[in-house]
Protein backbone atom coordinates (compact mmCIF):
# COMPACT_ATOMS: atom_id res chain seq x y z
CA UNK A 1 0.00 0.00 0.00
CA UNK A 2 2.89 2.48 0.86
CA UNK A 3 4.41 1.60 -2.46
CA UNK A 4 1.46 3.16 -3.95
CA UNK A 5 0.85 6.22 -2.12
CA UNK A 6 4.74 6.88 -3.10
CA UNK A 7 3.83 5.94 -6.50
CA UNK A 8 1.62 8.01 -6.57
CA UNK A 9 2.82 11.05 -5.07
CA UNK A 10 5.88 10.85 -7.83
CA UNK A 11 2.93 10.81 -10.42
CA UNK A 12 1.10 13.92 -9.32
CA UNK A 13 4.68 15.43 -8.95
CA UNK A 14 5.07 14.65 -12.44
CA UNK A 15 2.15 15.52 -13.35
CA UNK A 16 2.49 19.33 -11.88
CA UNK A 17 5.75 19.78 -13.36
CA UNK A 18 4.49 18.83 -16.57
CA UNK A 19 2.61 21.71 -15.68
CA UNK A 20 4.64 24.25 -14.98
CA UNK A 21 7.17 23.62 -18.12
CA UNK A 22 3.80 24.15 -20.49
CA UNK A 23 3.19 27.38 -18.73
CA UNK A 24 6.87 28.82 -19.19
CA UNK A 25 6.90 27.42 -23.06
CA UNK A 26 7.26 30.58 -25.47
CA UNK A 27 4.18 31.08 -27.24
CA UNK A 28 3.59 33.82 -30.18
CA UNK A 29 2.37 37.21 -29.03
CA UNK A 30 -0.99 36.99 -30.50
CA UNK A 31 -1.22 33.89 -28.56
CA UNK A 32 0.38 34.42 -25.69
CA UNK A 33 -2.83 36.68 -23.34
CA UNK A 34 -4.27 33.09 -24.34
CA UNK A 35 -2.42 30.58 -22.68
CA UNK A 36 -4.28 28.06 -20.22
CA UNK A 37 -3.87 28.23 -17.02
CA UNK A 38 -1.83 24.48 -17.12
CA UNK A 39 -1.38 24.50 -13.22
CA UNK A 40 -4.45 25.75 -11.93
CA UNK A 41 -6.52 23.16 -14.18
CA UNK A 42 -3.99 20.25 -12.83
CA UNK A 43 -4.57 21.37 -9.11
CA UNK A 44 -8.69 21.24 -9.66
CA UNK A 45 -7.75 17.70 -10.60
CA UNK A 46 -6.15 16.36 -8.20
CA UNK A 47 -8.35 18.02 -5.40
CA UNK A 48 -11.25 16.87 -7.09
CA UNK A 49 -9.73 13.62 -7.47
CA UNK A 50 -7.74 13.06 -4.33
CA UNK A 51 -8.52 15.64 -1.77
CA UNK A 52 -7.16 13.44 1.04
CA UNK A 53 -3.67 13.99 -0.81
CA UNK A 54 -3.47 17.26 -2.66
CA UNK A 55 -4.83 20.63 -0.84
CA UNK A 56 -4.05 24.08 -0.33
CA UNK A 57 -0.89 23.31 0.64
CA UNK A 58 -0.16 21.42 -2.69
CA UNK A 59 -1.38 24.76 -4.02
CA UNK A 60 0.87 26.80 -1.84
CA UNK A 61 3.91 24.84 -3.15
CA UNK A 62 2.81 25.42 -6.44
CA UNK A 63 2.17 28.63 -6.52
CA UNK A 64 5.41 29.62 -5.24
CA UNK A 65 7.42 27.81 -7.82
CA UNK A 66 5.24 29.51 -10.17
CA UNK A 67 6.18 33.17 -8.68
CA UNK A 68 10.00 31.94 -8.83
CA UNK A 69 10.17 30.84 -12.00
CA UNK A 70 7.59 33.67 -13.61
CA UNK A 71 10.04 36.26 -11.56
CA UNK A 72 6.80 37.89 -10.44
CA UNK A 73 5.48 39.28 -7.09
CA UNK A 74 6.51 36.74 -4.78
CA UNK A 75 3.17 34.84 -2.84
CA UNK A 76 1.23 35.98 -5.81
CA UNK A 77 0.45 32.66 -7.58
CA UNK A 78 0.37 31.41 -4.60
CA UNK A 79 -2.59 32.99 -2.75
CA UNK A 80 -4.19 32.70 -5.83
CA UNK A 81 -3.86 28.50 -6.14
CA UNK A 82 -4.21 28.35 -2.57
CA UNK A 83 -7.81 30.14 -2.81
CA UNK A 84 -8.64 28.20 -6.16
CA UNK A 85 -7.58 24.69 -4.26
CA UNK A 86 -9.37 25.87 -1.14
CA UNK A 87 -12.59 26.41 -2.96
CA UNK A 88 -12.03 23.35 -5.18
CA UNK A 89 -11.79 21.12 -1.91
CA UNK A 90 -15.06 22.93 -0.87
CA UNK A 91 -16.92 21.93 -3.74
CA UNK A 92 -15.35 18.51 -4.56
CA UNK A 93 -17.88 16.59 -4.44
CA UNK A 94 -20.05 18.54 -6.15
CA UNK A 95 -17.64 18.67 -9.12
CA UNK A 96 -17.34 14.98 -9.06
CA UNK A 97 -21.16 14.24 -10.56
CA UNK A 98 -21.31 16.98 -12.65
CA UNK A 99 -21.00 16.30 -16.08
CA UNK A 100 -17.43 17.74 -18.13
CA UNK A 101 -19.20 20.59 -19.67
CA UNK A 102 -20.80 21.84 -16.22
CA UNK A 103 -17.26 20.82 -14.91
CA UNK A 104 -15.51 23.17 -17.89
CA UNK A 105 -17.96 26.03 -16.34
CA UNK A 106 -16.86 25.73 -12.77
CA UNK A 107 -13.56 25.34 -14.03
CA UNK A 108 -14.01 28.95 -15.92
CA UNK A 109 -14.97 30.54 -12.98
CA UNK A 110 -11.68 29.12 -10.94
CA UNK A 111 -9.28 30.05 -13.20
CA UNK A 112 -11.58 33.53 -13.66
CA UNK A 113 -10.52 34.13 -9.96
CA UNK A 114 -7.29 32.76 -9.76
CA UNK A 115 -6.60 35.75 -12.82
CA UNK A 116 -8.61 38.36 -10.89
CA UNK A 117 -6.25 37.82 -7.88
CA UNK A 118 -3.31 37.68 -10.10
CA UNK A 119 -4.60 41.12 -11.55
CA UNK A 120 -5.64 42.63 -8.52
CA UNK A 121 -1.93 41.96 -7.43
CA UNK A 122 -0.57 43.68 -9.95
CA UNK A 123 -2.91 46.37 -9.52
CA UNK A 124 -1.15 47.27 -6.50
CA UNK A 125 2.57 46.76 -7.90
CA UNK A 126 1.53 48.66 -11.40
CA UNK A 127 2.00 46.11 -13.52
CA UNK A 128 -1.18 46.00 -14.79
CA UNK A 129 -2.89 46.85 -17.82
CA UNK A 130 -6.80 48.42 -18.78
CA UNK A 131 -8.26 45.65 -21.38
CA UNK A 132 -10.19 42.33 -19.70
CA UNK A 133 -8.21 40.31 -21.79
CA UNK A 134 -6.29 39.17 -18.86
CA UNK A 135 -10.03 37.13 -18.72
CA UNK A 136 -9.00 35.07 -21.83
CA UNK A 137 -7.28 32.38 -20.09
CA UNK A 138 -10.22 31.26 -17.87
CA UNK A 139 -12.24 30.71 -21.37
CA UNK A 140 -9.42 28.77 -22.90
CA UNK A 141 -8.71 26.71 -19.60
CA UNK A 142 -12.47 25.66 -20.03
CA UNK A 143 -12.00 24.37 -23.11
CA UNK A 144 -9.06 22.65 -22.27
CA UNK A 145 -10.56 20.94 -18.91
CA UNK A 146 -12.38 18.25 -20.86
CA UNK A 147 -8.72 16.51 -22.75
CA UNK A 148 -7.25 17.32 -19.53
CA UNK A 149 -9.90 15.73 -17.37
CA UNK A 150 -9.61 12.79 -19.62
CA UNK A 151 -6.23 12.40 -20.05
CA UNK A 152 -5.46 12.80 -16.22
CA UNK A 153 -7.78 10.25 -15.15
CA UNK A 154 -6.15 7.67 -17.78
CA UNK A 155 -3.04 8.26 -15.91
CA UNK A 156 -4.62 8.37 -12.35
CA UNK A 157 -6.28 4.62 -13.08
CA UNK A 158 -3.07 3.73 -15.25
CA UNK A 159 -0.59 4.53 -12.30
CA UNK A 160 -3.10 3.43 -9.55
CA UNK A 161 -2.71 6.73 -7.56
CA UNK A 162 -5.00 6.56 -4.89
Amino acid sequence: MSQRQQGGGLIIFATFLCGIVLSQMPLPEFIGWARPEWVAMILIYWVIALPQSVGVGSGFVAGLVLDVIRGSVLGANALALTIVAYIAMTLYRRMRVFPLWQQSLLVMVLVGIHQLILHWIQMFVGYTGDSLLFLLPALVSALFWSPIFVFLRRIRRTFYVS
